[in-house]
C-alpha cells in the first residue's frame, strides 16, 4: 500500500519567499502531494499560495508555530506528514527522498541538512552557512549532518526538513502548545522517549536562506533562550554544551578584563620583543593574565578555521573559512546571552511563552 503524503508550511508576512517554496513543492516527482500553507487568515501569503492551486488554511489567530502546525496536523489526514517553511528553495526529488525510508518500520520520522543556496545568497549568508556547518562546534545540530550512505540514527530533526508517521505525530500529542523556536526539538524528545527512533538521510537537501548577519544573530540568541525554556519543561533536553555556551560570554569578559589588568601592570613586557637588551619580565599573574587573551584567540580561530574547513557547507572556500572564525564568534556568543536570559527568568519564574524573532499578530 503507498502512503498518502502531506507537506505543512507555516507562514507569515512572506508572501515572495513563500511563493518560490510553492513552486518546488508543486513540482514534486513523488505522486499526488498534498501541499497545506496555514498562516493568519489576512496574511498576503493567501493570495501567492491559491494563485498556485495550493490549499490555505487559516491559522484560526494562532500565536506560535507549533499551535499553526497542530491546526494542520488536524485538518489533514495523510499517512506520513512532513515540514518545512516559507523562506526555503525546494529540490524536486525532496518529499520522494524523505519518503522512501518508511518502508522500514523503525523509522519514525526522518530529515536531511539543510544549506544556504551558494547561487542566490551573500557573501555573509554563505559565511554563516559555514559556521552553522562546523562540526566542532555545532556538535549536536543537524544543519550539515550528512551521513555515508543510506540515514543514520539521530537525537532530532530539523524542523525546516522533516517527516513523520502521522500515527507517531498523534501518539505524542503533536507540538507543545505556545512553543517558538525550539517546537521541533521538544517534538523530537518526546518521540524518542515513547521509544520511537529519529534518522536523518544526507541526500535529503533542502535549500534553506539563510538571514542577515544582524537577524542571525538575533535569531540565535532567541534559539539559546527558548532551548533553555525547552531544557526546563524537559530536563532531558539541557546537556554539557548547552552549559559550555552558556559561559561564553562570562569568559570573554572575564579573559578581557584579565588582559587590560596585566597589561596595565607591565605583563606585555613590549621591549623583549625587540630588544634583545631588555631584561625581560619574569612570569608572573601579570604576564599571564596579558598573554592568555591573545593565546586563546589564536586557538579559538585554529578550531574554527579546522571546523568550518572540514564542514559540509557548499559555500566553502578560503574566503568564507577565514570569515567564518569572526561569525562563529558572534554566533557563541549570542546564544550563550540567550542561555542565561533564558536561565535568568527560570530562575525568577518568568519563563513564560517562549519568544520568537517573527512575531504573530
Amino acid at each position: 500500500m503507498v502512503a498518502s503524503v502531506c507537506v505543512i508550511v507555516p507562514t507569515i508576512r512572506n508572501a515572495e519567499e513563500l511563493g518560490i517554496t510553492l513552486d518546488g513543492l508543486v513540482r514534486q516527482t513523488h505522486p499526488e502531494v498534498d501541499v497545506i500553507v496555514v498562516g493568519p487568515d489576512k496574511d498576503p501569503g493567501r493570495r501567492v499560495t491559491e494563485s498556485k492551486g495550493v490549499r490555505y488554511l487559516d491559522d484560526m489567530g494562532s500565536r506560535t508555530r507549533a499551535d499553526a502546525c497542530n491546526i494542520a496536523i488536524g485538518a489533514t489526514k495523510s499517512d506520513l506528514v512532513l515540514f518545512t517553511d516559507d523562506d526555503v528553495i525546494v529540490p524536486g526529488d525532496w518529499v520522494a527522498n524523505l519518503v522512501r525510508w518508511f518502508d522500514q518500520s523503525e523509522v519514525a520520522g526522518v530529515g536531511g541538512p539543510n544549506f544556504a543556496p551558494p547561487e542566490s545568497s551573500t557573501l555573509w549568508q554563505r559565511v554563516i552557512d559555514v559556521s552553522f556547518c562546523n562540526p566542532l562546534f555545532t556538535a549536536g545540530t543537524n544543519y550539515g549532518r550528512q551521513a555515508k550512505g543510506g540515514i543514520e540514527e539521530v537525537e532530532q530533526l530539523p524542523g525546516v526538513n522533516s517527516a513523520y508517521r502521522r500515527t507517531v505525530l498523534e501518539e505524542v500529542g503533536g507540538f507543545d502548545s505556545g512553543a517558538i523556536g525550539a517546537e521541533d526539538v521538544m517534538l523530537d524528545h518526546k518521540i524518542r522517549s515513547a521509544g520511537h527512533r529519529l534518522w536523518s538521510d544526507g541526500s535529503a537537501v533542502m535549500w534553506h536562506r539563510r538571514r542577515g548577519l544582524v537577524r542571525v544573530k538575533r535569531q540565535v540568541r532567541n534559539y539559546g533562550l527558548v532551548r533553555t525554556l525547552a531544557g526546563n519543561e524537559y530536563p532531558g533536553l539541557w546537556g554539557w554544551s548547552h552549559m559550555l555556551v552558556s559561559a561564553f560570554p562570562p569568559f570573554v569578559f572575564l579573559s578581557i578584563s584579565l588582559f587590560i589588568w596585566g597589561s596595565l601592570n607591565g605583563g606585555l613586557a613590549w621591549p623583549e620583543f625587540w630588544d634583545i637588551s631588555a631584561e625581560a619580565v619574569p612570569m608572573g599573574p601579570e604576564r599571564i593574565a596579558a598573554h592568555q587573551l591573545p593565546t586563546l584567540v589564536m586557538l579559538y580561530n585554529l578550531v574554527a578555521w579546522l571546523g568550518a574547513a572540514s564542514g559540509s557547507s557548499p559555500s566553502r572556500n578560503p574566503l568564507t573559512v577565514f570569515l567564518s572564525s569572526l561569525v562563529t564568534f558572534l554566533l557563541h556568543w549570542s546564544y550563550g546571552m540567550g542561555v542565561l536570559q533564558g536561565r535568568w527568568r527560570v530562575v525568577t519564574g518568568r519563563s513564560g511563552l517562549q519568544i520568537d524573532d517573527r512575531f504573530r499578530d
